[in-house]
Protein backbone atom coordinates (compact mmCIF):
# COMPACT_ATOMS: atom_id res chain seq x y z
CA UNK A 1 0.00 0.00 0.00
CA UNK A 2 2.83 2.44 0.68
CA UNK A 3 4.08 1.95 -2.85
CA UNK A 4 0.67 2.93 -4.43
CA UNK A 5 0.13 5.72 -1.94
CA UNK A 6 3.44 7.37 -2.75
CA UNK A 7 2.51 7.56 -6.46
CA UNK A 8 -0.97 9.15 -5.93
CA UNK A 9 -0.03 11.52 -3.14
CA UNK A 10 0.39 15.18 -4.34
CA UNK A 11 0.91 18.36 -2.37
CA UNK A 12 -1.26 21.46 -2.84
CA UNK A 13 0.86 23.13 -5.52
CA UNK A 14 0.93 19.92 -7.54
CA UNK A 15 -2.86 19.59 -7.36
CA UNK A 16 -3.27 23.19 -8.51
CA UNK A 17 -0.98 22.52 -11.48
CA UNK A 18 -2.95 19.45 -12.47
CA UNK A 19 -6.23 21.37 -12.25
CA UNK A 20 -4.86 24.20 -14.39
CA UNK A 21 -3.67 21.68 -16.99
CA UNK A 22 -7.14 20.09 -17.15
CA UNK A 23 -8.78 23.52 -17.62
CA UNK A 24 -6.38 24.40 -20.50
CA UNK A 25 -7.09 21.10 -22.23
CA UNK A 26 -10.84 21.69 -21.94
CA UNK A 27 -10.54 25.21 -23.41
CA UNK A 28 -8.46 23.97 -26.34
CA UNK A 29 -11.01 21.24 -27.07
CA UNK A 30 -13.84 23.79 -27.15
CA UNK A 31 -11.91 26.05 -29.56
CA UNK A 32 -11.05 23.15 -31.89
CA UNK A 33 -14.64 21.85 -32.18
CA UNK A 34 -16.56 25.15 -32.16
CA UNK A 35 -14.51 27.32 -34.57
CA UNK A 36 -15.17 25.35 -37.86
CA UNK A 37 -18.93 25.75 -37.29
CA UNK A 38 -18.97 29.43 -36.44
CA UNK A 39 -21.85 31.52 -37.94
CA UNK A 40 -19.43 33.83 -39.76
CA UNK A 41 -18.00 30.98 -41.84
CA UNK A 42 -21.48 29.67 -42.63
CA UNK A 43 -22.51 33.00 -44.12
CA UNK A 44 -19.44 33.00 -46.33
CA UNK A 45 -20.31 29.57 -47.75
CA UNK A 46 -23.96 30.47 -48.39
CA UNK A 47 -23.11 33.71 -50.14
CA UNK A 48 -20.54 32.24 -52.51
CA UNK A 49 -19.84 28.58 -53.08
CA UNK A 50 -23.20 27.22 -51.94
CA UNK A 51 -25.28 29.58 -54.10
CA UNK A 52 -23.11 28.95 -57.15
CA UNK A 53 -23.37 25.21 -56.62
CA UNK A 54 -27.16 25.46 -56.33
CA UNK A 55 -27.35 27.38 -59.62
CA UNK A 56 -25.35 24.67 -61.32
CA UNK A 57 -27.67 21.96 -60.00
CA UNK A 58 -30.72 23.92 -61.22
CA UNK A 59 -29.22 24.32 -64.69
CA UNK A 60 -28.48 20.60 -64.89
CA UNK A 61 -32.07 19.84 -63.89
CA UNK A 62 -33.39 22.09 -66.68
CA UNK A 63 -31.14 20.37 -69.24
CA UNK A 64 -32.30 16.94 -68.08
CA UNK A 65 -35.97 17.96 -68.32
CA UNK A 66 -35.46 19.22 -71.89
CA UNK A 67 -33.67 16.00 -72.84
CA UNK A 68 -36.58 13.93 -71.55
CA UNK A 69 -39.11 15.79 -73.70
CA UNK A 70 -40.06 13.89 -76.90
CA UNK A 71 -38.20 15.34 -79.89
CA UNK A 72 -40.09 16.41 -83.02
CA UNK A 73 -38.53 15.57 -86.38
CA UNK A 74 -39.64 16.92 -89.77
CA UNK A 75 -42.77 15.13 -91.03
CA UNK A 76 -45.40 15.31 -93.77
CA UNK A 77 -48.65 16.52 -92.11
CA UNK A 78 -50.71 14.49 -94.61
CA UNK A 79 -49.70 11.30 -92.78
CA UNK A 80 -50.29 12.21 -89.13
CA UNK A 81 -51.55 9.18 -87.21
CA UNK A 82 -53.74 9.24 -84.08
CA UNK A 83 -50.69 8.67 -81.87
CA UNK A 84 -48.61 11.32 -83.67
CA UNK A 85 -51.45 13.81 -83.47
CA UNK A 86 -51.82 13.35 -79.72
CA UNK A 87 -48.06 13.84 -79.30
CA UNK A 88 -48.28 17.11 -81.22
CA UNK A 89 -51.12 18.33 -79.01
CA UNK A 90 -53.99 17.94 -81.49
CA UNK A 91 -57.47 17.06 -80.28
CA UNK A 92 -59.34 13.97 -81.51
CA UNK A 93 -61.73 16.18 -83.50
CA UNK A 94 -58.82 17.89 -85.29
CA UNK A 95 -57.20 14.54 -86.13
CA UNK A 96 -60.53 13.17 -87.42
CA UNK A 97 -60.97 16.19 -89.71
CA UNK A 98 -57.53 15.54 -91.21
CA UNK A 99 -58.25 11.84 -91.78
CA UNK A 100 -61.66 12.60 -93.35
CA UNK A 101 -59.99 15.06 -95.75
CA UNK A 102 -57.33 12.52 -96.74
CA UNK A 103 -59.95 9.84 -97.42
CA UNK A 104 -61.26 12.06 -100.23
CA UNK A 105 -57.88 11.62 -101.98
CA UNK A 106 -56.90 15.23 -101.33
CA UNK A 107 -53.58 16.50 -100.00
CA UNK A 108 -52.55 19.33 -97.71
CA UNK A 109 -49.86 21.40 -99.39
CA UNK A 110 -49.28 24.27 -96.94
CA UNK A 111 -49.63 25.19 -93.29
CA UNK A 112 -52.60 27.39 -94.24
CA UNK A 113 -54.33 24.35 -95.75
CA UNK A 114 -53.56 22.38 -92.58
CA UNK A 115 -55.22 24.95 -90.33
CA UNK A 116 -58.16 25.36 -92.70
CA UNK A 117 -58.87 21.62 -92.68
CA UNK A 118 -58.09 20.72 -89.06
CA UNK A 119 -59.08 24.07 -87.48
CA UNK A 120 -56.13 23.95 -85.07
CA UNK A 121 -55.39 27.08 -83.05
CA UNK A 122 -52.83 29.65 -84.17
CA UNK A 123 -50.61 28.85 -81.20
CA UNK A 124 -50.48 25.12 -82.01
CA UNK A 125 -49.96 25.83 -85.72
CA UNK A 126 -47.02 28.13 -84.95
CA UNK A 127 -45.56 25.43 -82.70
CA UNK A 128 -45.68 22.49 -85.13
CA UNK A 129 -45.67 24.07 -88.61
CA UNK A 130 -41.86 24.64 -88.61
CA UNK A 131 -41.55 20.83 -88.70
CA UNK A 132 -43.85 20.37 -91.72
CA UNK A 133 -42.03 18.71 -94.62
CA UNK A 134 -43.75 18.73 -97.98
CA UNK A 135 -42.50 17.09 -101.21
CA UNK A 136 -39.99 19.16 -103.17
CA UNK A 137 -42.44 19.84 -105.99
CA UNK A 138 -44.95 21.25 -103.51
CA UNK A 139 -42.31 23.49 -101.90
CA UNK A 140 -41.20 24.79 -105.29
CA UNK A 141 -44.77 25.44 -106.31
CA UNK A 142 -45.55 27.31 -103.07
CA UNK A 143 -42.42 29.44 -103.44
CA UNK A 144 -43.35 30.24 -107.01
CA UNK A 145 -46.83 31.23 -105.89
CA UNK A 146 -45.46 33.67 -103.34
CA UNK A 147 -42.94 35.19 -105.74
CA UNK A 148 -45.47 35.67 -108.53
CA UNK A 149 -48.53 36.47 -106.46
CA UNK A 150 -48.59 40.21 -107.16
CA UNK A 151 -47.53 39.78 -110.78
CA UNK A 152 -50.20 37.18 -111.51
CA UNK A 153 -52.81 39.28 -109.82
CA UNK A 154 -52.13 42.29 -112.03
CA UNK A 155 -51.86 40.24 -115.25
CA UNK A 156 -54.75 37.87 -114.74
CA UNK A 157 -57.26 39.61 -112.48
CA UNK A 158 -60.57 40.30 -114.21
CA UNK A 159 -63.68 41.97 -112.86
CA UNK A 160 -66.84 39.96 -112.31
CA UNK A 161 -68.46 41.91 -115.14
CA UNK A 162 -66.90 39.51 -117.68
CA UNK A 163 -69.22 36.71 -116.52
CA UNK A 164 -72.34 38.72 -117.23
CA UNK A 165 -74.25 37.24 -120.15
CA UNK A 166 -71.77 34.40 -120.73
CA UNK A 167 -73.18 30.89 -120.86
CA UNK A 168 -70.85 28.02 -120.01
CA UNK A 169 -70.54 25.28 -122.57
CA UNK A 170 -70.07 22.70 -119.80
CA UNK A 171 -69.49 22.35 -116.08
CA UNK A 172 -67.17 19.38 -116.53
CA UNK A 173 -63.64 20.61 -115.87
CA UNK A 174 -62.29 17.97 -118.23
CA UNK A 175 -64.34 19.43 -121.11
CA UNK A 176 -64.21 23.13 -120.26
CA UNK A 177 -62.81 25.42 -122.92
CA UNK A 178 -60.39 28.26 -122.36
CA UNK A 179 -63.28 30.68 -122.70
CA UNK A 180 -65.25 28.76 -120.07
CA UNK A 181 -62.32 28.99 -117.66
CA UNK A 182 -61.85 32.71 -118.31
CA UNK A 183 -65.35 33.29 -117.00
CA UNK A 184 -63.93 32.73 -113.51
CA UNK A 185 -62.76 35.87 -111.77
CA UNK A 186 -58.97 35.68 -111.54
CA UNK A 187 -58.48 33.44 -114.60
CA UNK A 188 -57.06 35.23 -117.63
CA UNK A 189 -55.75 34.00 -120.97
CA UNK A 190 -52.45 32.90 -119.41
CA UNK A 191 -53.96 30.73 -116.69
CA UNK A 192 -56.74 29.32 -118.85
CA UNK A 193 -54.19 28.03 -121.35
CA UNK A 194 -51.96 26.78 -118.57
CA UNK A 195 -54.83 24.79 -117.01
CA UNK A 196 -55.75 23.20 -120.34
CA UNK A 197 -52.12 22.37 -121.07
CA UNK A 198 -51.70 20.68 -117.70
CA UNK A 199 -55.00 18.85 -118.17
CA UNK A 200 -53.71 17.48 -121.45
CA UNK A 201 -50.47 16.38 -119.80
CA UNK A 202 -52.47 14.47 -117.19
CA UNK A 203 -54.84 13.08 -119.85
CA UNK A 204 -57.59 14.68 -117.80
CA UNK A 205 -58.13 15.56 -114.16
CA UNK A 206 -58.78 12.49 -112.00
CA UNK A 207 -58.82 14.36 -108.68
CA UNK A 208 -60.03 17.91 -108.03
CA UNK A 209 -56.85 18.51 -106.04
CA UNK A 210 -54.80 18.16 -109.25
CA UNK A 211 -55.94 21.64 -110.24
CA UNK A 212 -53.84 23.02 -107.38
CA UNK A 213 -50.77 21.58 -109.10
CA UNK A 214 -51.06 24.03 -112.01
CA UNK A 215 -47.95 26.17 -111.79
CA UNK A 216 -48.56 29.65 -110.38
CA UNK A 217 -52.29 29.15 -109.78
CA UNK A 218 -53.22 30.50 -106.36
CA UNK A 219 -55.29 28.19 -104.13
CA UNK A 220 -57.98 30.87 -103.77
CA UNK A 221 -58.43 31.05 -107.55
CA UNK A 222 -58.43 27.24 -107.81
CA UNK A 223 -61.20 27.18 -105.20
CA UNK A 224 -63.26 29.49 -107.40
CA UNK A 225 -62.75 27.23 -110.42
CA UNK A 226 -63.79 24.13 -108.47
CA UNK A 227 -66.86 25.93 -107.15
CA UNK A 228 -68.12 26.10 -110.75
CA UNK A 229 -66.49 23.15 -112.53
CA UNK A 230 -66.54 19.53 -111.32
CA UNK A 231 -65.17 16.21 -112.52
CA UNK A 232 -68.36 14.86 -114.02
CA UNK A 233 -66.74 12.19 -116.16
CA UNK A 234 -63.44 10.60 -115.18
CA UNK A 235 -60.83 10.68 -117.94
CA UNK A 236 -59.96 7.51 -119.84
CA UNK A 237 -56.23 7.16 -119.20
CA UNK A 238 -54.12 4.81 -121.27
CA UNK A 239 -52.13 2.82 -118.72
CA UNK A 240 -48.65 1.44 -119.31
CA UNK A 241 -47.55 -2.01 -118.19
CA UNK A 242 -44.86 -1.36 -115.59
CA UNK A 243 -43.23 -4.71 -116.45
CA UNK A 244 -42.71 -3.94 -120.13
CA UNK A 245 -42.68 -0.14 -120.41
CA UNK A 246 -39.50 1.42 -121.76
CA UNK A 247 -37.47 3.96 -119.80
CA UNK A 248 -38.36 6.95 -122.01
CA UNK A 249 -42.03 6.03 -122.00
CA UNK A 250 -42.11 5.79 -118.20
CA UNK A 251 -40.53 9.23 -117.95
CA UNK A 252 -43.62 10.64 -119.66
CA UNK A 253 -45.57 9.93 -116.49
CA UNK A 254 -46.17 13.49 -115.14
CA UNK A 255 -45.29 12.42 -111.60
CA UNK A 256 -42.13 10.40 -112.30
CA UNK A 257 -38.75 12.09 -112.60
CA UNK A 258 -35.48 10.62 -113.82
CA UNK A 259 -34.30 9.37 -110.40
CA UNK A 260 -37.60 7.67 -109.58
CA UNK A 261 -37.65 6.10 -113.03
CA UNK A 262 -34.23 4.56 -112.36
CA UNK A 263 -35.42 3.19 -109.01
CA UNK A 264 -38.46 1.57 -110.61
CA UNK A 265 -36.35 -0.09 -113.30
CA UNK A 266 -33.78 -1.30 -110.76
CA UNK A 267 -36.55 -2.80 -108.63
CA UNK A 268 -38.09 -4.42 -111.69
CA UNK A 269 -34.74 -6.05 -112.45
CA UNK A 270 -34.51 -7.36 -108.88
CA UNK A 271 -37.96 -8.96 -108.73
CA UNK A 272 -38.09 -9.91 -112.42
CA UNK A 273 -41.78 -8.98 -112.57
CA UNK A 274 -44.20 -7.00 -110.42
CA UNK A 275 -47.25 -9.06 -109.56
CA UNK A 276 -49.20 -6.10 -108.26
CA UNK A 277 -48.79 -2.39 -108.88
CA UNK A 278 -48.84 -1.79 -105.11
CA UNK A 279 -45.35 -3.36 -104.99
CA UNK A 280 -44.06 0.07 -106.03
CA UNK A 281 -44.41 1.03 -102.37
CA UNK A 282 -41.62 -1.45 -101.57
CA UNK A 283 -39.10 0.67 -103.49
CA UNK A 284 -36.78 2.49 -101.12
CA UNK A 285 -37.38 6.21 -101.34
CA UNK A 286 -40.63 5.86 -103.30
CA UNK A 287 -42.76 9.04 -102.81
CA UNK A 288 -45.84 7.63 -101.10
CA UNK A 289 -47.60 10.97 -101.34
CA UNK A 290 -47.53 10.61 -105.15
CA UNK A 291 -48.58 6.95 -105.28
CA UNK A 292 -52.27 7.58 -106.04
CA UNK A 293 -51.32 9.81 -108.95
CA UNK A 294 -48.51 7.65 -110.34
CA UNK A 295 -50.63 4.48 -110.52
CA UNK A 296 -53.22 6.31 -112.60
CA UNK A 297 -50.88 5.67 -115.52
CA UNK A 298 -49.46 2.24 -114.62
CA UNK A 299 -50.64 -1.32 -114.34
CA UNK A 300 -48.86 -4.58 -113.49
CA UNK A 301 -49.62 -7.38 -115.96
Amino acid sequence: MKIFKSHFWYNKSQRNGIFLLVVLIAILQVIIFVKPFSSEEKVTINDNDLIAFQHRIDSLKIVEIENRKPKIYPFNPNYISDFKGEQLGMSLEEIDRLHAFRKSNKFINSKEDFQKITKVSDSLLNKISPYFKFPDWVVKRNNALKQNQNKNRSNNAYSTDKTVGYKLSTKDINKATAEDLRSINGIGPSFSERIIKYRSKLQGFSYPSQLYEVWGLEPEIADKVLAVFKIIELPVIKKQNVNTVEFKQLLKNPFIDYELCKKIFNYRDEVAELQNISELKNIKGFPLDKYDRIVLYLIAE
